[in-house]
């Protein structure tokens, strides 16, 4: 199981309370662009039962020819896969069953746990899965957006762990790997390794431009992937790092310091975080906040549902 100090593997527990077993609930999606659309489409080639809607006529005929049902009316797993400034405000006008659990796909948490929990309570359950390109809209659709990826899912002191699980498996049908964090270790980690990396992107795309359009015509593979973020919609990147202003801000300041380290010292530490050993080792972790929590600090992700436990992974020889 997994502790204070680290999962480790186990087979024998119990849950931290009775999980009954009943059939998987639907899954609505409010927001059929890239994310939303590719949940959706994903579900519904495997069979799950999936519902959705957008304001976008098109983005609802394009999720419509994938198999999902258009509708106002939404239960069993409501996902909202919105912009972060239309979060509080994406369920305005749609019925959705009181006993709904609802989650999201948002790059940020505190706040947005912060706005949904005061509408819905308990029921909430932040989420965000760590994929999606540069491109944006239902035309970037991908049912196979989500496989292998890191999907966050947020276990906070009112969570309740049977609504938790619901939208985990909702994150395992599509292929993704649920790692268990709280809001704010979320932000903190995304900021450094999602929202910097945008502010970075930003700022040599601008000084290349400054160099003049030699430097420009003269930019291959290192520049490229160092800037292709930058493809995203401007607006969506602001409202990331101004919606995690702090932990981005702290994350920046970390890596000013690290660029006012000797080159040579710094190559050298760059690289042996690159070159780290990417082994894993298999543990069971009970259905336990603790647990499930220890599990996510150590680097691991859950990969499968068991009866009273969840099979995963921390880093470490096999």
């Amino acid at each position: 199981m997994a502790d204070a100090a680290g999962p480790r593997d186990t087979s024998a527990g119990a849950p931290a309370f009775p999980v009954p077993t009943m059939p998987a609930p639907p899954v609505g999606v409010v927001g059929l662009g890239q994310l939303g659309g590719s949940l959706a489409a994903a579900l519904a080639a495997g069979g799950r039962e999936v519902s959705g809607w957008d304001v976008d006529p098109a983005a609802r005929d394009a999720a419509a020819a994938r198999g999902v049902r258009i509708t106002r009316e939404l239960t069993g797993v409501v996902v909202l896969a919105v912009p972060l400034p239309a979060m509080a405000t994406a369920l305005d006008g749609l019925s959705v069953d009181p006993d709904a659990t609802v989650t999201d796909l948002g790059s940020v948490k505190v706040p947005v746990l912060e706005a949904l929990t005061g509408a819905f309570g308990s029921r909430v359950v932040g989420g965000h899965p760590m994929c999606g390109t540069e491109r944006s809209g239902h035309a970037a659709t991908d049912p196979h957006l989500f496989t292998g990826a890191r999907w966050a899912l947020c276990l906070e002191p009112g969570t309740e762990l049977p609504r938790w699980l619901r939208v985990a498996e909702v994150a395992l049908a599509v292929g993704a790997e649920v790692v268990p964090v709280t809001a704010a270790e979320h932000d903190d980690a995304v900021a450094a390794i999602s929202h910097v990396p945008h502010l970075l992107a930003a700022a040599l795309a601008a000084a290349a431009d400054d160099a003049g359009p030699l430097a420009l015509a003269l930019a291959a593979g290192s520049f490229r992937d160092g800037t292709r973020v930058m493809g995203s919609d401007p607006a969506f990147v602001t409202a990331m790092v101004e919606g995690n202003a702090g932990p981005t801000a702290a994350a920046l300041a970390r890596v000013r310091a690290q660029l006012d380290r000797p080159w040579p010292d710094l190559v050298t530490a760059g690289s042996a975080v690159a070159r780290r050993p990417t082994g894993r080792r298999t543990v069971r972790v009970p259905l336990d906040r603790a647990a499930l929590l220890a599990l996510g600090r150590a680097g691991g992700a859950v990969h499968r549902r068991l009866a009273a436990f969840v099979e995963g992974w921390v880093p470490g020889p096999g």
